[in-house]
């Protein structure tokens, strides 16, 4: 993590009043929150909507914060305390990121994407964990103050660092890659996340395209090439490029897919794989993974290697054993109309089981057309390929009109009470089935996997 005098974090954020007794004191790491203080620390407070973190500098520097960075609007800093003054707490944060980035002989690859941007996160780490020292985002913290604390948290001698790059609106994307300047930014896919913001899968495939803003003159582009609205946008670009996907245009593509009840084998220019890691739509991801692998020099045999130790962050097709002896495919960490019908997908395709229930929610953020988008869902599940559908909340009806369009009545099961759910689904499910549980985060169906397992 970050380590600096004083005098050089002021230098660093363009702050002032910075007493001169103090300019030679270190801090080591940085905290925005006041719970997570520990000793030698800089306490950086922001302001929200709702919160204030200057209110708590006072116990910052008594739970052993070594300095505070103070909004200079912001009344009653600490006293007989290091303080340096900024115009903006937050604009300080970044701005203290982007320069100790930029002292560290450290190459970035930036990710982002409205699917699989977490999971082509933690396999691209993995692969090239095999050659170098690498620091990757971590949770969530991948927004305009996650990755800048992301960053502030590596280590001096970081070789490679991996950020994920997420956002809810036009120009954030901009402002983490301008931040971070990555030496290889990749795209996952466009999908549907965001339309109530960003209103098309146009201004979604816009506002991703911004990772390239601070890509670097020599840096490498890779991005899904099957996707129109990225082939259409990108050749403007004047900037290098490599494609995964699909279709045999791409410079990298599978040539065979066997998805296994343990993982997923694939062959690229005739090498065989292996990811611990269920569904066909993690191929791609893997894919790109490959990509930055390949272009940063990781050998073959250590792709291999990496692809076999992938670890993937909870709740994303993340496989269970239930009591009942049941298997569980927990995805309930997001959902949009793609990851859906690709998950849906999966246990369609899963061979071995007596009977297979998917447990589906509301997929949020959708926009105007969010209803039709929860029955195309509806529709997309065959027909004799699950055994039981069972939904929930007040968009996963939708989802369950779109099914009795073709599936029997009887077979289709709405609710609006998720403990009469959970009751239902544990009658049914037995020994040697398997259950696809999948929504947005904020309907918390890992409440049905807990009570599964």
């Amino acid at each position: 993590m970050i380590k600096r005098s004083l005098h050089d974090i002021e230098k660093m954020v363009g702050g002032f009043g910075l007493e001169e007794k103090y300019k030679t004191l270190y801090i080591t790491g940085v905290t925005t929150d006041s719970r997570q203080v520990e000793e030698c620390c800089l306490f950086i407070p922001l302001v929200g909507d709702i919160y204030n973190g200057h209110e708590f500098g006072e116990k910052a520097i008594k739970d052993g914060a070594a300095a505070v960075i103070w909004q200079k609007t912001e009344k009653n800093p600490p006293k007989d305390a290091p303080v340096i003054f900024v115009e903006d707490t937050l604009t300080a944060l970044q701005a203290l990121a982007k320069s100790y980035i930029d002292q560290l002989q450290v190459k970035v690859v930036g990710i982002t994407g409205s699917n699989g941007k977490t999971t082509t996160k933690d396999m691209v780490a993995s692969l090239l964990e095999t050659t170098f020292k690498v620091h990757k985002t971590k949770g969530n913290f991948n927004n305009h103050i996650g990755l800048p604390l992301t960053v502030l948290s590596m280590s001096e001698d970081t070789e490679i660092a991996v950020l994920e790059m997420g956002m809810s609106g036009k120009g954030e994307i901009e402002l983490l890659s301008t931040l971070a300047n990555p030496d290889v930014a990749v795209i996952t896919n466009i999908g549907e996340s965001h339309l109530m913001d960003l209103g098309s899968r146009e201004g979604i495939a816009e506002a991703k395209l911004e990772i390239t803003k601070g890509l670097k003159k020599d840096g490498l582009f890779i991005y899904h090439g099957d996707e129109q609205l990225l082939q259409e946008r990108v050749p403007s670009l004047s900037i290098h490029t490599a494609t995964f996907g699909e279709k045999s245009t791409n410079d990298y593509y599978p040539t065979e897919i066997t998805q296994e009840l343990t993982g997923t084998s694939f062959k690229v220019k005739n090498e065989e794989y292996f990811i611990p890691v269920l569904g066909k739509h993690n191929v791609w991801n893997a894919l790109a993974a490959y990509a930055v692998a390949s272009h940063l020099g990781v050998k073959e045999e250590a792709i291999k290697e990496g692809f076999l130790s992938i670890k993937i962050t909870g709740m994303r097709l993340e496989l269970i054993e239930a009591k009942s002896g049941a298997s569980v495919i927990n995805d309930a960490y997001n959902a949009s109309p793609t990851s859906m019908k690709a998950a849906i997908d999966l246990i369609e395709n899963l061979k071995g089981f007596e009977q297979k229930f998917v447990v589906l929610g509301d997929m949020l953020e959708l926009g105007e057309e969010e209803k039709e988008y929860h029955r195309e869902v509806g529709r997309a599940i065959k027909p004799n390929n699950i055994s039981h559908i069972f939904t929930y909340g007040r968009l996963g009806a939708e989802i369950a009109a779109g099914a009795r369009e073709k599936y029997s009545q009887e077979l289709v099961h709405h609710f609006e009470e998720k403990s009469e759910l959970i009751t239902m689904l544990k009658s049914l499910v037995h020994k040697n089935d398997v259950v696809l549980v999948k929504a947005s985060r904020g309907m918390k169906l890992e409440e049905v996997v807990n009570a599964l397992i």
